[in-house]
């Protein structure tokens, strides 16, 4: 993947203007370093996510709602920041329509080892 943004840095207005038009998908890779993936996610409607190969950080831009993730559901607002290891159930529940979170997917498949 060569990344989306040509800086190391990049706001999340900017880059919420290289999400595709299409309500169905409204997630976008921005940046790649070895095995750290930056993506931002803006569901509508409804958060069909299935669980991810690699562990997984939210950080909420924006919005509201609830998170839930193995039998666990919490509320959620701006700047939280939501940790899902590799392989878990996990999806956004009840949320306002303007919700944006930063998305960071690293570590190898099946996830990081506990220490």
């Amino acid at each position: 993947m060569s990344n989306l943004v040509s800086s190391r840095a990049i706001g999340a207005r900017e880059a919420e203007a290289h999400l595709p038009e299409s309500q169905r998908e409204r997630s976008i890779a921005l940046f790649q370093h070895g095995t750290l993936t930056v993506k931002l996610y803006a569901p509508r409607g409804s958060d069909p996510q299935t669980p991810h190969t690699r562990d997984e950080i939210y950080v909420v831009i924006r919005g509201t709602g609830d998170f839930f993730c193995a039998d666990e559901r919490r509320k959620f607002g701006p700047h939280d920041f939501l940790f899902v290891p590799a392989g878990m159930e996990h999806r956004f529940e009840n949320f306002s329509d303007d919700l944006a979170l930063w998305v960071f997917f690293y570590g190898p498949e099946g996830g990081e080892a506990e220490k």
